[in-house]
């Protein structure tokens, strides 16, 4: 295990802060001896015209995606536990977006929202509503990734959220039912409150997935057009990997931000669970 954890986790993170304190070119990176730049991939970064849309989008695309995944698989998770006929059948279909390859997902809602020939354009075609360039306009780029994002996020908190609603004790509701509480008020008295340790740890995971989310945005917009989709993500591809003269300090330094974002997230999980569980 300490073998495992040392090569696959300990290594890459000491790389990437190698990567971000020297000022690698293509050469040094493959033959070494790249001279130290201490903080001035940073301070490049900071001082980034990008930097400010990129953190903003960051946080949009992250909260806005969380708030959406985990409401509406609370919602299917409530839904489904009613255990009606084909609840099952039902359940397990709503599992296939978090089946599906990413590169599946993201091209197939890119060509569901092509502004020519996409399916959602001809819908509100049907309804009399003008098309919308979902992919190639500024402000509804970043709008097109959250959508796909939601989609694939759902399932997710769906079983999550669902295995919580199982370890509720029926005589709960019974007891409830019994004293005249209505369904929103069992819900709110009884429901919500015992699933918030699950719903901690759903909010958790999908905060550190969806901050790293690349696939999507970069198979849908490419963060663009205009920046106007660019995460801190699809930025560190870009400044890395993604131009002819890579920059793989600053693109280092990018990602190491987003691994910063991640541990604060962390950090405050475990400082709320203490203060709900102290020893």
């Amino acid at each position: 295990m300490t073998v495992y954890l040392l090569a696959f986790y300990a290594y890459p993170l000491y790389r990437n802060v190698e990567l971000s304190l020297r000022d690698y070119t293509v050469r040094s990176f493959v033959q070494g001896g790249a001279p130290f730049a201490g903080l001035d991939n940073y301070q490049t970064v900071l001082s980034d015209p990008t930097f400010g849309p990129a953190l903003l989008h960051t946080v949009v695309f992250t909260v806005v995606s969380l708030a959406f995944q985990f409401t509406i698989g609370l919602a299917l998770a409530v839904f489904f536990y009613q255990h009606f006929p084909l609840s099952r059948t039902l359940r397990a279909l709503f599992l296939v977006p978090w089946l599906l390859p990413l590169i599946v997902s993201a091209s197939t809602w890119s060509w569901m929202l092509n502004s020519d020939a996409g399916v959602v354009n001809a819908a509100l075609g049907v309804v009399g509503v003008e098309p919308v360039n979902w992919l190639t306009s500024p402000r509804w780029s970043l709008v097109s990734v959250i959508i796909a994002n939601v989609w694939i996020g759902i399932p997710f908190n769906l079983v999550v959220l669902y295995s919580g609603l199982q370890a509720i004790p029926a005589t709960l509701y019974e007891a409830a039912a019994l004293d005249g509480a209505t369904g929103p008020q069992r819900f709110w008295r009884i429901t919500f409150p015992l699933l918030r340790p699950v719903s901690a740890i759903s909010l958790l995971l999908g905060l550190i997935y969806t901050l790293k989310v690349f696939d999507i945005i970069w198979i849908m917009t490419r963060g663009g057009p205009t920046d106007s989709s660019t995460t801190f993500a699809t930025w560190s591809y870009r400044l890395g990997f993604g131009n002819l003269l890579p920059a793989f300090g600053p693109g280092a330094a990018v990602g190491n931000l987003l691994i910063v974002m991640a541990l604060v997230a962390g950090l405050v999980y475990i400082r709320l669970q203490r203060k709900q569980h102290p020893r």
